[in-house]
């Protein structure tokens, strides 16, 4: 069915007046006010000027767009709701200054139409019931939401209050009293130019979804209202008072842990959609809205007293791939073998691999034996997101494989795998010179096959024989020849910084000097190299070497991994135990360990 929406001119006063039928409400999931005493004065100035100004009748002030939908009798603000709440603000400032002053026609007059804007009326006798207001703020976010009550009701703002509400009433009040003082007579102009001459265009929408996209769309000023915030509300308004409270210390203590790991909750609940399709053994490649998922059946979903929980141990893993934090109640988080293969899992080209990862962890992280398994399902799903990739280098490739990976992560710790079957030495060209999207992934992997720690944060893909070269040093060289080996990923190394030193004599040795001082080892490693010079062949050589590493893990990752094996426990092998390993087998080889 075809959404609507019903567009009308309007006088400012004409349009709050229909909240006697239907109260203007903000909804739980809009942010605080924030009007500042800047935006109160750009306002005051503006209407002013134009009051002010040679105009004939026809002339409008235009205020801008009131983006709303009916819910259950009241209108629902969805874009305007600083612009409104300022609105009733500047009126029943106006209001106490003419309540307060010499009566006379003018005023009995404004103050009328004013009532009408801010307060309900008796149909039959009139009269104005000044303790209820038009517009009432449900912001779940806002200490203030009485105070601005109070304000409308009492026409008096606590001198101790420094909210936005309080500090914008007061300075209405000031505005209006020294124009009132200076300009006597224009101030009745002004507000017959206020109540007569100033329009807004109220959008209705049908529904609470088609007017938050009409607020995307015309809104070029300030954040549109996220999922999250509509998740919050529903989820705010699903618990008793008694647990709202604490509902928000979560909230807020969940945006913050998100936001210092670069993360949203946003995100969360976007992740958090697979884990409970995987639940629900939906296993469709096509990947629905979010807002539109958890709409389902009234928002259902978000009834769930697990949700809060499950979205804050999620954070556990995003504490690790984005701000790389350890935390020594969770000892995974300090296996370096675990968080090299996150790291490189988080160059993959596409985010199709935090999905299983997601679900993996909700489902099994307080299970006995989890570090172990989690760390071979992380090598399993590297290994075949990583070669499938390569071979055919689209999402649509990966997208059936991990949606029956999700499904099959919650029968077991160690799932099945149904990518299909990979051919490794089909796959040998594509490491060589992959899709480059697939550059960062392959340039992390090898890396981490010489090296514990993590690689830089920030780091640039190293063209070893430099992009930019001189011929006439290499006269021998065909252009299209070079060109093309240039590309190759036994050119390439992860490095801290670009270098600007073109192919030329003596240039390797130029950057041998800047590659001492790497922190990659594969980097470092080339700063020892013998002679110093970088040509060709030793692009094809390292070409196989870097090929034949890159290809060996991932066929050791996947082959090593046992689907099913639920009583089976890989015992973890200390950095001791390994070194004595390699003693002995240096030593005497692999025969005397019955290898």
């Amino acid at each position: 069915m075809a959404s609507s929406i019903e567009v009308n001119k309007k006088r400012v006063c004409d349009f709050l007046a229909e909240g006697k039928e239907h109260k203007f409400v903000i909804p739980e999931y809009q942010r605080p006010y924030e009007w500042d005493q800047e935006q109160v004065d750009t306002l005051f100035d503006d209407l002013w000027e134009f009051s002010a100004s040679e105009k004939d009748e026809s002339e409008d002030y235009f205020l801008g767009c009131i983006v709303f939908f009916e819910n259950e009798g009241e209108y629902e603000i969805i874009d305007g709701q600083q612009r409104l709440t300022s609105l009733f603000l500047f009126l029943r400032a106006i209001y106490g200054a003419l309540e307060a002053g010499e009566e006379s026609k003018q005023s009995k007059n404004f103050m009328g139409k004013i009532e009408k804007s801010i307060w309900p009326e008796d149909d039959l006798t009139g009269e104005v019931f000044k303790d209820r207001t038009l517009l009432e703020s449900r912001v779940v976010d806002s200490q203030f939401g009485d105070v601005l009550t109070d304000i409308l009701t009492t026409g008096s703002a606590i001198d101790e209050h420094d909210d936005h509400y309080s500090e914008n009433f007061r300075r209405f009040q000031s505005r209006f009293k020294e124009a009132a003082a200076e300009n006597s007579l224009s101030i009745y102009q002004f507000l017959n130019d206020i109540t007569k001459h100033v329009i807004i265009f109220p959008i209705q929408a049908d529904t609470q979804e088609t007017a938050l996209r009409i607020f995307s769309t015309l809104n070029d000023r300030g954040l549109p209202l996220s999922d999250a915030d509509i998740f919050k509300a529903k989820i705010y308004g699903f618990l008793n008072d008694a647990e709202k409270d604490q509902f928000i210390k979560e909230w807020k203590a969940l945006d913050e842990r998100a936001n210092e790991s670069g993360e949203s909750i946003q995100r969360l609940f976007y992740y958090y959609m697979f884990y409970l399709r995987a639940q629900e053994e939906d296993v469709s490649t096509t990947t629905p809205g979010v807002r539109r998922y958890y709409a389902d059946n009234k928002f259902s979903r978000l009834k769930d007293p697990a949700l809060m929980d499950d979205l804050d141990a999620m954070m556990d893993i995003w504490e690790v791939v984005n701000a790389r934090m350890i935390d020594e109640e969770k000892p995974w988080t300090n296996n370096t073998e675990i968080r090299k293969i996150l790291d490189t899992l988080n160059m993959y080209p596409n985010e199709f691999w935090k999905y299983p990862v997601t679900v993996y962890y909700l489902e099994h992280r307080n299970k006995e034996g989890f570090e172990v398994k989690f760390l071979a399902f992380l090598k399993k799903l590297a290994a075949e997101m990583f070669a499938k990739f390569l071979k055919t280098p689209t999402v649509s490739a990966v997208k059936p494989g991990v949606m029956k990976l999700n499904a099959s992560i919650l029968k077991s710790d160690t799932p099945e795998f149904e990518f299909g079957e990979v051919d490794w030495k089909s796959i040998r060209d594509q490491v060589k010179l992959p899709n480059k999207r697939s550059f960062r992934m392959l340039l992390a992997l090898h890396a981490y096959t010489e090296q514990d720690n993590l690689l830089p944060a920030k780091w640039e893909i190293e063209h070893i024989f430099p992009k930019k070269w001189q011929s006439s040093h290499f006269p021998t060289y065909d252009e299209s020849i070079v060109n093309e080996k240039i590309k190759h990923i036994g050119n390439k190394v992860p490095f801290e910084k670009k270098l600007n030193i073109v192919a030329s004599n003596g240039y390797f040795e130029k950057k041998q000097k800047e590659y001492e001082k790497s922190e990659v080892e594969v980097t470092k490693a080339l700063s020892e190299k013998s002679p110093a010079s970088w040509e060709l062949q030793d692009i094809d050589e390292r070409d196989v070497r870097v090929t034949d590493t890159i290809i060996e893990t991932l066929q050791e990752w996947s082959g090593s991994y046992q689907a099913n094996a639920e009583d089976t426990l890989i015992p973890i092998m200390s950095d001791e135990d390994a070194e004595a390993l390699k003693a002995l087998k240096e030593k005497y080889g692999n025969s005397i360990l019955g290898l």
